[in-house]
């Protein structure tokens, strides 16, 4: 199962502060998928999910747009 969050257009930190207000909200187990254009959100995002003790599962690119995704493990 996967949900997606749109970050497009928003510039550090707002994908990250998105991405930690929507995790609690889904259930253990589930990827969300951060659309995020701001390159420091390559960084940012793998860096959130050490920090969290989150997975960090990869990138993506949808629509020519890179994508992050995110398991949440707790």
């Amino acid at each position: 199962m996967r949900e997606t969050l749109d970050c497009l257009g928003q510039r550090c930190p707002l994908p990250v502060i998105a991405l930690a207000r929507r995790l609690p909200d889904v259930p253990v187990g589930v990827v969300v998928r951060v659309l995020a254009d701001d390159p420091a959100a390559a960084n940012d995002i793998p860096a959130w999910c050490r920090m969290r003790g989150q997975e960090y599962v990869g990138t993506v690119t949808v629509d020519g747009a890179p994508a992050y995704d995110v398991r949440r493990t707790h």
